[in-house]
């Protein structure tokens, strides 16, 4: 049961939407049930709507949809993680999760994208009404994490146009910035007295950080400068819809793969790159043994290909109808992995290149999420050959990765607001560059807590709240609407009608079984292994924050039981009625041809 205005192109319109629910098998229109006929009448798809535009190319979908996968995750939690959780033994419950999670459940997504050609807040409503708000609650998780990610584009600006300076300002502690009594020029290593002059320059010339979160400080003007200018990218990149992202593309996603390659030629020549490599891949047989690291792995896949984020089945929507998904989803889960791998030999050949001139451990360098590009990395360019050439690089390169995931994002939610009220809002703002500029223009003003002198940890515990805990919540109940209730029988379908065959055996027994058990073991996984958030390795967050941290989770998770009440309350009968309606889905599995055929009446009315 739709939510809002379906938008077809003439080529897959309908004369008939066939309801697809449960019942008795029936062979002809006329013996359809009271409730399969309500339900038939909903599914009506509006032969008046303007045709929906498409991908200039389908080299632009791939390009976008890769560009979306590889972000900023891979070059700083994959390679961590991958340490951290048994080296090269980690490839094992990563690959294993990859073929068993993140192909079949991408590849589902292309396929409820293209076939419904909506986002997934009227596409998810169309599979399975009564879980109508786990596709709302896509549309709000992707944009509450645009809201702060862009931040991340601010500080990557920050250092691109300081990488410029004569002498990077990161190097050295004689700046007016700097504490002189604990400042050191290389990493401090165990001296817990001491600190970078990289660190310094991150946490009090960039950021000029307060002591905690419940010390907010006024805002930092350069960086609001900053986070007008990325937004104002983000804005230009996509205000002409995939036609604009579609060109833009084809820079941001293969600009990144020159610069790492060259990235990686230079440091494999630096002395201890050798040492880092190995640390890095060094195989730890026992941490197999563990199921956190198998929640690691899968959870590294959901975040990195943006399962359950929405941006996927946006993206596919606007392909051709025809277009071939399964080979797509083939080559951005491959992509997405390969940098992943590579990005490790990058930055671990770096770090065993500091760990050497240092004289330290490796373990004493290695680190996660912003410390690594923002702190460790500058620190190396600080002494690597020709260092004013890859630090802008560098930086640029961050900002390509990031863009690309920013793009998808943004996008999510100006689909939402097309399809189900495009109309209505061009009354009011006349063009959709104006409904794209006030869809950037309030993530921007979401983003201002976030460059406050204290906003590193609003950051910190928004990233930990939404991206970590909401993220298993929505792919359990994405992955149970649509392979359980909506079924793999008619996911098969919607497959073999566009690509002119059914997927193989693999696609549906991991549709059937494999990836809804394995959501929710890692769902049940990470409500016991649960932590609360912190900042570094000392700062925990007062009460009322960890209650903030849960609201910003509740934001995007209780749309799903409020879409599943409203259903139940504006659905007429009993109650028993109402529920069986709501589970029915609306989708139109004969949108190809002009008259269903009584084969396919008996087959798809069948419960």
């Amino acid at each position: 049961m739709g939510v809002g205005a379906e938008n077809r192109t003439p080529s897959i319109s309908s004369n008939f939407a066939l309801h697809v629910g449960e019942g008795k098998e029936e062979a002809e229109l006329g013996q359809m049930t009271p409730g399969n006929a309500e339900a038939m009448q909903l599914a009506m798809v509006d032969q008046t709507a303007e045709p929906r535009e498409t991908w200039g190319r389908r080299l632009e979908f791939v390009l976008a949809s890769i560009g979306y996968a590889v972000g900023l995750g891979n070059v700083w939690r994959f390679p961590y993680l991958c340490y951290r959780s048994g080296g090269g033994a980690f490839l094992i419950p990563y690959f294993i999760m990859l073929l068993l999670c993140g192909i079949p459940l991408l590849f589902m997504e292309f396929t409820i994208g293209q076939y419904t050609r909506l986002g997934p807040v009227h596409a998810l409503a169309k599979i399975c009404p009564l879980f109508k708000g786990v596709g709302f609650a896509t549309v709000v998780i992707s944009y509450v994490l645009c809201t702060y990610y862009n931040v991340l584009m601010t500080w990557a600006l920050y250092y691109l146009f300081n990488s410029f300076s004569p002498s990077l300002p990161w190097q050295s502690c004689n700046n007016t910035w700097n504490a002189a009594g604990n400042c050191s020029t290389g990493f401090p290593g165990n001296a817990t007295d001491l600190q970078s002059a990289s660190q310094q320059f991150f946490d009090r010339k960039v950021l000029d950080m307060t002591t905690g979160i419940e010390h907010a400080g006024g805002i930092r003007w350069e960086l609001f400068g900053l986070l007008v200018l990325a937004w104002s990218i983000v804005y230009f990149c996509i205000f002409k819809g995939v036609k604009s992202t579609g060109k833009v593309v084809y820079f941001t996603a293969t600009f990144p793969y020159f610069i790492l390659f060259a990235l990686l030629i230079n440091n494999v020549q630096l002395p201890g790159a050798k040492d880092g490599i190995l640390f890095f891949l060094m195989p730890n047989w026992s941490k197999l043994l563990e199921v956190q690291v198998w929640v690691n792995a899968a959870a590294q896949i959901f975040n990195s290909i943006g399962i359950s984020f929405g941006s996927m089945i946006s993206m596919a929507s606007y392909n051709k109808y025809n277009n071939n998904i399964l080979r797509d989803t083939f080559i951005v889960c491959l992509a997405n992995s390969a940098t992943s791998i590579l990005a490790g030999f990058v930055i671990f050949s770096a770090i065993g290149y500091m760990a050497h001139i240092h004289n330290l451990p490796v373990d004493d360098i290695a680190t996660d999420g912003p410390g690594l590009v923002f702190v460790v990395y500058p620190e190396v360019f600080s002494t690597m050959p020709i260092s004013q050439l890859w630090a802008p690089l560098f930086f640029i390169m961050l900002l390509c990765l990031g863009l690309d995931s920013q793009f998808a994002m943004v996008e999510v939610a100006v689909t939402f607001i097309m399809d189900g009220f495009g109309k209505k809002m061009l009354r009011v703002f006349k063009r959709k560059e104006l409904i794209v500029l006030a869809v950037c223009s309030f993530g921007f003003l979401l983003g201002i807590p976030h460059i406050t002198r204290g906003g590193i940890y609003v950051f910190q515990l928004m990233d930990h709240y939404t991206a970590v805990v909401s993220l298993m919540f929505l792919a359990f109940f994405e992955v149970l609407a649509v392979t359980v209730i909506f079924g793999v029988k008619r996911l098969s379908v919607m497959v073999e009608k566009m690509l002119g065959k059914k997927p193989n055996l693999f696609f549906r027994v991991c549709w059937q079984f494999l990836s809804p058990m394995l959501v929710l073991g890692i769902l049940i996984s990470s409500i016991f292994q649960y932590t609360p958030a912190r900042y570094g390795k000392s700062y925990t967050y007062p009460l009322w924050a960890e209650v903030m941290g849960w609201f910003i989770s509740l934001v995007s998770i209780i749309w799903i039981p409020l879409g599943a009440l409203h259903e139940l309350w504006t659905t007429k009968g009993s109650l028993l009625q109402r529920l069986k309606i709501s589970l029915t889905p609306t989708v139109d599995l004969e949108c190809v041809s002009e008259k269903p055929s009584a084969e396919s009446i008996a087959l798809f009315t069948t419960s």
